[in-house]
């Protein structure tokens, strides 16, 4: 039991198994809905990645309504924070803040595996979804249809 604002709660345990948790698997990453904010009530969203060695990702962006944290479980991760991309290797932790500029890849020669923190838990699947399912069928976008994308998806890029 944990207490909670003066009074004895039982906790809230909802057990997915493991073949039950999403996983968008392409060349270069794959990424498994751990406890999207569907699950968590909308407290918050944990997504694990996993990327292959020099894999890219995100360039510089920001997020105007959820904030961010990275969690190095193994490998290393190249964060971008502060103006410049930084190396963070297992066990290191990186918060960035509703609105802070960060980006992150894999310039290492080995896989790195990293969790992702949002919170609160918007539903942050739905762009790795769009995202998995523009590269899979090798669909064309404009610059508008990107502009779009990324707005539905609180993805402002620099």
């Amino acid at each position: 039991m944990s207490y909670l604002t003066g009074t004895l709660h039982d906790p809230l345990v909802t057990p997915r198994p493991l073949a039950e948790v999403p996983v968008l698997r392409g060349p270069a990453n794959a990424v498994r809905f751990v406890a999207p904010g569907s699950v968590t009530q909308g407290e918050f969203g944990l997504f694990e990645h996993q990327m292959q060695a020099h894999a890219g990702g995100p360039g510089p962006h920001y997020h105007q309504t959820f904030s961010e944290s990275f969690y190095v479980v193994s490998g290393e991760l190249t964060l971008y924070a502060d103006g410049a991309w930084r190396q963070a290797g297992g066990g290191d932790f990186a918060y960035v803040s509703r609105g802070g500029v960060h980006g992150f890849r894999n310039d290492s020669d080995q896989p790195t595996s990293f969790l992702i923190l949002f919170a609160p838990g918007i539903a942050r699947e739905r762009y790795f979804t769009e995202l998995h399912e523009i590269r899979e069928t090798g669909r064309t976008m404009t610059d508008q249809e990107w502009a779009d994308l990324y707005a539905r998806h609180d993805q402002v890029n620099l």
